[in-house]
């Protein structure tokens, strides 16, 4: 991957491969890497950079333009988003092509100067189907807000058919393999723990983009991270799926035990869903990847949560989980608390009070005081049953 490779008729990928990053946003896990993905357009008589590259990446970037064209020959710079993994080389390129100019939405424009001291005039803010033409090819722009910031947009050149959607689309996976056919089986739940990180939050506009692109007669997906789609569908319908798609029958449950309490009561809850047919996933928020949670919320249609108390409160790593309920917003609506507690409870109030807060329908809760009595463990298998049959009503709504 040291050198430049061309994915349709003179447009390059010149991106980076990141093989040693292992979080990303000082909270999301990468176990696999990611990437950078930098696109270099050639026109008959202009030259465009799409995206660039995460801050230190900037040498690996330059080298491999030259390998194309000289950089001083940029004519523009397209900014499909300001993060700096993305708007990371943007200095640095605009330092060498000295005539280019960055091409971004209004806000864009507003983030180059405050991020990266961009000034005014050499930059050319577009909207909603603006179109450059670099001769022989053109770019025409794509609004996107909030995938996953206010100033995001996506670039699609229609001669070649390829969309360059920036994060959207994406997946932290660093890999030798360029192209979707050639990563295998590990793709797709990459890219929907990635989905789930970073566009869950943002469903509704996530929907507006996929009605937004249905026109486009699309042959090739060039995202900014992860592999390019050489077959667009595969993740377009994932997306559908994710964002607007029916729920699965599956209910996560998400606890924590300081003594085994709680413990036994997750055990029982989980035990009795999945006797109804219903998926149960139980996570134990000390040893669980929260990515993995997050990855499991795009399609669970409840969520179960259980806590100790833990001085007058939830547990601090339940806390946790309901923050990232709360941040993601997942689609399930139904939900269920259940905690033990000794001298004095108040995690599952807290709890279910949060949870209420984010839209959720709290079907029931469970207090236990101490090690759960037989009585206490017959509650907990009638709110896992349910749970379960909460999760088949909507089911049969949804599909009705």
């Amino acid at each position: 991957m040291g050198k430049a490779i061309e994915i349709a008729p003179g447009i390059f990928w010149v991106g980076v491969e990141d093989w040693h990053r292992r979080v990303f946003d000082a909270l999301i896990p990468l176990p696999y890497g990611t990437s950078y993905n930098s696109y270099l357009v050639v026109g008959g008589e202009k030259v465009a950079l799409i995206d660039t590259v995460n801050p230190g990446f900037e040498q690996e970037l330059l080298e491999k333009v030259e390998r194309i064209v000289e950089v001083e020959r940029i004519d523009y710079v397209i900014m499909n988003h300001a993060e700096p993994d993305h708007a990371g080389g943007v200095p640095t390129i605009l330092s060498r092509a000295k005539n280019a100019k960055l091409v971004a939405t209004r806000k864009g424009v507003e983030m180059a100067e405050a991020f990266y001291g961009v000034a005014a005039e050499r930059t050319v803010p577009v909207r909603e189907g603006d179109t450059l033409d670099l001769v022989g090819k053109s770019l025409t722009f794509v609004e996107a807000p909030w995938l996953h910031w206010p100033e995001t947009m996506f670039t699609f050149c229609r001669e070649t058919g390829v969309l360059f959607p920036c994060d959207f689309f994406g997946s932290h996976l660093a890999s030798s393999r360029l192209f979707d056919d050639e990563v295998g089986d590990i793709l797709l739940p990459e890219a929907k723990r990635y989905y789930a990180e970073i566009m869950m939050p943002f469903s509704r506009f996530v929907a507006m983009a996929l009605d937004k692109i249905k026109g486009m007669d699309i042959g090739m997906i060039a995202p900014s991270h992860g592999p390019i789609y050489r077959n667009p569908r595969r993740i377009i319908d994932a997306y559908e799926r994710w964002a607007r798609g029916p729920l699965e029958r599956k209910a996560l449950i998400i606890y924590v035990s300081m003594w085994g309490n709680t413990e036994m009561l997750a055990k029982t809850i989980a035990d009795a869903i999945s006797s109804e047919g219903v998926e149960a996933v139980p996570y134990d928020v000390l040893k669980a990847d929260l990515s993995h949670i997050a990855r499991d919320l795009v399609d669970a249609s409840a969520i179960v949560m259980g806590s100790p108390t833990l001085l007058a409160g939830i547990h601090p790593l339940v806390g946790l989980a309901v923050s990232l309920v709360r941040g993601l917003r997942p689609r399930a609506k139904l939900a269920a608390i259940f905690g033990s507690h000794g001298w004095a409870g108040g995690a599952v109030d807290q709890m279910e009070g949060l949870l209420r807060q984010a839209g959720l329908e709290v079907v029931d809760t469970l207090k236990v005081r101490g090690r759960p009595s037989r009585e206490d463990l017959e509650r907990a298998v009638n709110l896992g049953k349910l749970v379960a049959q909460k999760v088949k009503e909507t089911a049969i709504e949804t599909n009705s």
